[in-house]
């Protein structure tokens, strides 16, 4: 089938929520298949032998791996709504970086919150907190990070926020307080209709951190 779209995805995933904000900015339509990740089906392996993770786009057959990868091939193939990159080479290179800060580090710092305690949580807490200081900095007093457009390095920062609630919970903090600049542009993403839909409830997503904490315990 021509120009046929599959997403190979996990729904708590915020690698995947990349991916799938990215295709509802483009308004490319597409099959999503949840992925069991406990029991990994043919195709995802077959797709992605190397790294055998989600997501994994699929366009024509051809598997394209790893979220900021994807959400630059996004960009590139439906290139004509919504441009997520700036077409400035200099601005280009600085989304790519921030997204890539974003990416050693965000991650990393949800699972210290939410996977550790007493002296090692609370060191990754202030890690995390100040990271984030840092992209307050880059925010500056612009709505998103590119300025007035909603595009790359905000796609890669959003999907973190579905998961703030269960740091919170766990870290006993609040990030209204510790980066409120970064809770206002949030809210201002979750204004867009491609950010709610790709989002769980940040509920969910705690439920969800509660089983996995537990069947890693077990």
């Amino acid at each position: 089938m021509a120009n046929e779209v599959i997403l190979l995805d996990f729904w708590p995933s915020p690698f995947g929520m990349r991916v799938r904000i990215a295709l509802a900015e483009k308004e490319v339509k597409y099959e999503y298949k949840e992925e069991d990740l406990s029991n990994k089906s043919e195709l995802l392996l077959k797709m992605n032998p190397v790294q055998k993770k989600i997501p994994v786009l699929i366009h024509n057959d051809n598997p394209v791996c790893e979220s900021l990868n994807i959400v630059q091939y996004i960009d590139e193939v439906w290139s004509t709504l919504n441009p997520l990159l700036p077409s400035d080479p200099y601005q280009r290179a600085q989304a790519r970086f921030w997204a890539d800060f974003i990416d050693k580090k965000t991650f990393e710092g949800t699972r210290k919150i939410w996977g550790t305690k007493g002296e090692e949580q609370e060191a990754g807490k202030k890690e995390f907190i100040e990271h984030l200081k840092v992209l307050e900095e880059q925010l500056g007093d612009k709505p998103y990070f590119g300025g007035d457009t909603f595009g790359y390095v905000d796609v890669a920062l959003i999907p973190f926020y579905s998961w703030f609630y269960a740091m919170e919970i766990d870290g006993n903090f609040k990030f209204e307080e510790s980066n409120p600049k970064i809770i206002e542009w949030a809210k201002r993403c979750m204004q867009r209709e491609s950010v709610v839909k790709a989002l769980p409830d940040e509920k969910k997503v705690y439920e969800f951190v509660q089983v996995y904490k537990h069947l890693r315990k077990n």
